[in-house]
């Protein structure tokens, strides 16, 4: 659980007022989950499935936001420890609802079980389905990666250079779309823009909800549209929100920082944020789990995830430790800062990133070798697909 807090210090009243802000999820969560839905979902329905996370993410992140909202009412000053205590409940589900979970198909291979995998498989594909294909591919996939003595070292050959640069720019971007400095500052945020009070952490409220519906709007479009079509949209409208909440505060606080904010304006700026919250939440937001999670094979794929997971972290950190000072020095700049960041990763999607619905996580290595770049690091002697010889790459 990543807990952020922003203190303010009431010299009168002795006393400290929290703002807390929950994000639920932990680094574990982010290692595994990801990576595991990838493997157990069909290939038509990984990015619905795989969403899912983001979704249950969005959720507790409203379900924080209004706790913060309630607890905020308590007079005693103890609201912040209930608030930070009930974080053990999702941790408690997570913990017993792990007890219950399958093995993948992937793993029962790997560990020498070939029946039950075949078993496993069948169960989550349905019995009228044929999966002697998908199992093929699996097998093969296993056999290769038992080759593989070292992974870590593994991942820097050329062959595997496009999931390795996947691995770390979709995570980094991700941070750098100045997503957090909404989520985990928003009270604070709102409460500078001329927001008081509760009307600050209802603010918070208000952005969490867009965050659900937008991520829902992921899940039921994201195995239709494509991974690289709500990628370009989602960052073309993060971009032109941003630019117009940067010139929004602008021309009222100008350089000095020091302004008012009529009501009417003021709703305009969380008008813009919130759609800016709804572009990030149906495709940088689910997205950057859900491509990392598939594109790696079979042999460095713990690894790849690994390295996903830590660039994410290390940026999150980062970003929360810049965002205050940042604030201060560049102001409204700081919004059209990030817009250039949103302009960069855009076109490093629109250029190297190729379409990866539909496609077997077994085969995406003919994704890649079809793409116009990242076709000249994977000989043909790098290609294994299995028994189902690349058909269903063709899908996508």
């Amino acid at each position: 659980m990543l807990l952020v807090c922003a203190f303010k210090f009431d010299k009168k009243k002795r006393k400290k007022i929290c703002v807390w802000s929950n994000i639920g999820m932990d680094v574990c969560c982010m290692q595994s989950v990801p990576v595991y839905l990838s493997e157990m979902a069909p290939a038509r329905l990984r990015g619905m499935l795989n969403i899912g996370f983001q979704l249950m993410i969005t959720i507790g992140i409203l379900a924080a936001a209004l706790i913060n909202y309630g607890t905020n009412k308590i007079k005693a000053g103890y609201g912040w420890r209930i608030s930070l205590a009930l974080a053990a409940v999702p941790a408690g589900i997570i913990t017993l609802g792990s007890l219950f979970l399958p093995d993948t198909p992937n793993s029962l291979i790997e560990r020498g079980h070939p029946e039950a995998a075949r078993r496993m498989l069948n169960r989550i594909r349905g019995s009228d389905v044929d999966i002697s294909e998908e199992y093929a591919d699996l097998v093969v996939a296993s056999e290769e990666s038992k080759l593989v003595q070292h992974p870590w070292r593994n991942i820097l050959q050329r062959k595997y250079r496009p999931q390795l640069t996947m691995a770390i720019m979709i995570p980094f971007f991700q941070q750098l779309t100045g997503i957090n400095v909404i989520m985990f500052y928003a009270p604070v945020l709102f409460e500078t823009l001329g927001f008081k009070g509760d009307a600050s952490l209802m603010s918070a409220v208000i952005t969490g909800l867009v965050n659900v519906f937008a991520t829902l709007v992921s899940v039921f479009t994201v195995d239709r549209l494509g991974r690289r079509k709500l990628f370009l949209q989602g960052g073309s409208q993060m971009l032109v929100s941003q630019l117009v909440v940067g010139t929004l505060i602008a021309v009222k606080f100008g350089t000095s920082g020091v302004g008012e904010m009529p009501k009417g304006y003021a709703a305009a700026v969380v008008l813009f944020i919130c759609l800016y919250v709804a572009g990030f939440a149906w495709s940088w937001g689910p997205l950057g789990w859900l491509v990392p999670s598939e594109i790696f094979p079979l042999e460095i794929r713990p690894a790849g995830q690994s390295i996903n997971v830590s660039v994410n972290m290390l940026f999150t950190f980062v970003i929360a430790q810049a965002f205050l000072t940042m604030l201060c020095h560049m102001k409204f700049g700081l919004f059209y800062f990030f817009a250039g960041w949103v302009v960069i990763m855009t076109v490093f999607i629109a250029l190297f990133l190729p379409e990866t619905k539909n496609v077997p996580i077994e085969e995406m290595v003919l994704v890649w070798k079809g793409h116009w770049f990242w076709r000249r690091y994977i000989g043909d002697a790098d290609v294994h697909v299995g028994a189902n010889n690349g058909k269903g790459a063709a899908i996508a």
